[in-house]
């Protein structure tokens, strides 16, 4: 497996788990004290970081911390619409395509080859203004 692939992959693993840290006990636990969801978020959340970590030192290199994030956040929208409609009984919204859409530009843009600028050393033509 290449290490993009290798990278998404744990990523996901990691997002799921982090997803159910963060909004799980809002439905598990709402009638426990936070501080008992808190302790169980940060149990969950330990074995988010256990394939979170990894991932990054995996992608770090092959793509660059800017696209890490984005894949990220493609990875979290992905991972968070299945579990508010599925698992936190939330009502389906079109609002997650249209967000969908909006990460896809950003997909886009971070992937996307850097432009060549115009004023390289060499072929600068820049003069500086007369006084």
């Amino acid at each position: 497996m290449n290490r993009t692939l290798l990278t998404v992959a744990l990523l996901a693993v990691s997002n799921t788990f982090m997803t159910f840290a963060w909004y799980a006990h809002l439905r598990n636990l709402a009638h426990k004290p936070w501080l008992i969801a808190a302790l169980a978020s940060w149990a969950i959340a330990l074995c988010e970081y256990l394939f979170q970590v990894p991932a990054n030192r995996i992608g770090y290199g092959t793509l660059s911390l800017s696209q890490l994030k984005i894949i990220q956040e493609v990875i979290t929208l992905s991972v968070f619409v299945p579990f508010a409609v599925l698992y936190m009984r939330q009502a389906w919204s079109w609002n997650y395509v249209w967000a969908g859409l909006c990460l896809m530009g950003a997909v886009f843009f971070i992937f996307r080859e850097p432009r060549q600028t115009s004023l390289r050393p060499e072929t600068a033509s820049y003069s500086a203004p007369a006084r």
